[in-house]
């Protein structure tokens, strides 16, 4: 698959999400976010009021992350505050025990409150693809993504890029467009270091990508 490098920029959260990341990083983040031409960055929800400073910069925050252990109704909060702040996209963390557990009534609940709480904004739900694929016919993965698409998700995200399993992998990308079947874009995230990874997950149904080190990727592209 051939991508320009303003194409491929066009698909990208720039992304940092680091625990110790300070204003002045966001900042950093955000002018190099506009120096690139990406799609949007992607912050802590703490950090939206710096990232969403600088107008004409589309934002993109985090609910119930890294874990998505939290309870629906402060994962719902984290979102709703996030978007009052300025953020347009919400990336939420399912509870991925209870989806391993088959409890896939719950993981239902779990989305679609937050997508009650925030009514107008994108949802990406982030499923830890790498985990679910412990299965060997990846039927967890699946039923996880028919299930945010049933709630009222926007897209589905492999990882949060922080579980040691890993982040996100080709097969699990495919997966994802093949059950989501266009409804819903797919977004890959965590591991994407390189402009052969960004491609690979491109071409195997990715409609966007959630990068840290973005620039390094695109200069890959030559």
């Amino acid at each position: 698959m051939a991508l320009s490098r303003t194409q491929m920029a066009g698909l990208v959260d720039h992304t940092l999400l680091k625990p110790e990341a300070t204003d002045a990083d966001v900042r950093a983040l955000v002018d190099e976010a506009v120096d690139l031409g990406v799609y949007a960055v992607c912050v802590s929800a703490s950090m939206v009021p710096v990232a969403a400073a600088v107008p004409g910069v589309r934002v993109a925050a985090v609910a119930g992350f890294p874990s998505g252990k939290h309870t629906s109704a402060v994962k719902a909060q984290e979102a709703a505050t996030a978007v009052a702040s300025g953020a347009s996209e919400v990336d939420m963390v399912i509870d991925i025990g209870a989806a391993l557990a088959g409890q896939l009534a719950a993981v239902r609940s779990d989305i679609a409150t937050v997508r009650a709480a925030i009514p107008d904004a994108v949802l990406k739900v982030i499923v830890e693809s790498a985990v679910l694929l412990g299965d060997s016919d990846g039927r967890t993965l699946t039923d996880v993504c028919r299930v945010a698409a049933d709630a009222g998700a926007d897209f589905v995200k492999t990882s949060t890029g922080f579980h040691p399993a890993g982040g996100a992998s080709v097969r699990a990308v495919a997966l994802m467009a093949q059950t989501v079947g266009g409804r819903l874009g797919v977004k890959a995230s965590g591991g994407i270091r390189t402009a052969a990874d960004a491609i690979a997950m491109v071409g195997a149904g990715a409609t966007r990508l959630g990068l840290s080190g973005t620039r390094a990727v695109l200069d890959g592209l030559g």
